[in-house]
């Protein structure tokens, strides 16, 4: 691992610390190829939508992933570069990640495995996409 990946994961898990999920905290960092911070996002409710103690369904339904959201508050082309997150792409990410043109999915291996068991299918579908797309995704 280089120093600019342990930087920007380590700035992912810090981006992640924003979010007010109470079961799941990700973060994710998009990067150019000078090394420079493009955007940030972390997973939670769209703007204006107030955070409520609502049921997982409804509150999954609502949320915006971290990587979905730094793809958005790039306001800019980020084709060819890197993403940093906190935790392996679920399969609509993957999608976005894909048609955004990103070319390197950089992540941090879960410490929480009950995200791994949640989200195990998804992840399946994410990893075949990334090849049939030519993503580089690396674990680190």
């Amino acid at each position: 691992m280089s120093k600019w990946d342990e930087r920007f994961i380590e700035m992912a898990q810090l981006v992640s610390t924003w979010s007010k999920d109470s079961s799941t905290k990700v973060g994710s960092v998009i990067v150019d190829q000078n090394n420079r911070i493009v955007s940030t996002g972390f997973n939670g409710y769209p703007s204006g939508i107030p955070d409520g103690d609502e049921d997982r369904q409804l509150k999954l339904k609502k949320t915006i992933h971290s990587e979905q959201n730094a793809i958005i508050f790039a306001k800019t082309d980020v084709m060819g570069m890197r993403l940093y997150c906190t935790h392996f792409p679920c399969s609509n990410c993957a999608a976005a990640i894909i048609q955004s043109k990103i070319s390197c999915v950089i992540f941090k291996k879960p410490t929480n495995m009950g995200y791994s068991e949640r989200w195990n299918e998804s992840i399946k579908v994410s990893i075949d996409m990334f090849n049939q797309a030519g993503i580089t995704v690396r674990e680190i």
